[in-house]
């Protein structure tokens, strides 16, 4: 899934953005208000790619969750202007991915400071500017900004939580370990409950988990769990509660269970997964109902990434790759 959001084979015209509050689902380009003061904006992933962005107003100032692809950041930067006045000063990179930092110099450019944890700007180092010269490529968002790779976040910390916090709000930023990359990054605020998780935790069949440590995510999601949390607002699909969390762990370990399970009976990854040319079509794993929210077209891939990981006993994401 996540291929298809760093290489587009086109890149559509950018969409207008309507507003809602209140409640509902939130759709593609629209912004809700989660609590006062904190405002969820979903991403067109279908057409554009984007990552959802978060829009939290401080006393003085908004902090946003991810940078998105470059017009993602200036569709979250218009979404900003037209909840708040008050200027943008933190934007927080959930971790490496385009689709969630590519955008950074849209924003440094506009004034505000690119924040992650540590791990996000050891990613690029690992990953870039292979990838970014690859999707320069494909998306004229990314080729527009005229640059040889990302822009690694301004400000890193190390230590967690990490916080912001002023005579109005309190936000945390949390690392709780490697699921989706080695930088994933949470931001909580505590008073109102609210968790933003990035693709740690996805709200449908949007997982990729070629940087991931499939058997280490249900620990993250367990460690973010024991946080008091009503709202949970994902790097990709629809706001939800604690059950995100819940269902996110119990993918990965229904996915991981499984997969060992036909390692065990001395399959084969050719026995469990079917290729049409150099592309996974199926798969013969079978998830319970209860993680089916999780399961998409995604699926043949995640199978081969968690039986590369079982059998070369490391993470996926430490596994070497073409």
């Amino acid at each position: 899934m996540k291929r298809r959001l760093c290489i587009l084979s086109a890149f559509a015209v950018l969409v207008a953005v309507a507003f809602f509050t209140g409640a509902g689902d939130a759709q593609p380009g629209t912004v809700k208000q989660i609590v006062p003061g904190v405002w969820f904006r979903e991403g067109d992933l279908d057409k554009l790619g984007h990552c959802n962005n978060i829009i939290i107003e401080m006393k003085d100032y908004l902090i946003v969750v991810d940078a998105n692809f470059p017009s993602g950041a200036r569709l979250a930067m218009e979404a900003a202007k037209k909840v708040s006045d008050k200027p943008v000063k933190y934007v927080f990179d959930t971790h490496h991915h385009g689709d969630h930092s590519y955008g950074n110099a849209v924003w440094t450019q506009a004034g505000a400071t690119t924040l992650a944890y540590k791990g996000v700007a050891e990613e690029m180092k690992r990953y870039e500017p292979k990838r970014w010269q690859a999707t320069e490529k494909e998306r004229q968002d990314v080729a527009d900004m005229h640059a040889d790779s990302v822009e690694p976040p301004k400000q890193t910390f190390d230590k967690t939580p990490f916080i912001l916090k002023d005579d109005t709000r309190e936000v945390r930023f949390y690392f709780f370990g490697w699921a989706h990359t080695r930088g994933d990054g949470f931001v909580y605020l505590p008073k109102e409950k609210v968790l933003c998780s990035g693709d740690a935790a996805v709200n449908g069949p949007y997982n990729y988990t070629a940087d991931g440590n499939i058997g280490n995510w249900p620990k993250v999601t367990a460690a973010a769990l024991k946080l008091d949390v009503e709202h949970v607002l994902p790097g990709h699909g629809g706001p939800g509660g604690k059950e995100l969390l819940d269902g996110q762990g119990r993918f990965m370990t229904e996915l991981h269970s499984a997969v060992a399970a036909a390692v065990k009976q001395g399959k084969k990854l050719d026995d469990i997964v079917k290729k049409d040319g150099d592309k996974l079509v199926s798969t013969s794993i079978q998830l319970p109902d209860n993680a089916k929210n999780w399961v998409g077209e995604g699926l043949p891939d995640q199978v081969r990434d968690t039986y590369e990981e079982i059998t070369q006993h490391k993470p996926h994401g430490d596994i070497p790759h073409p």
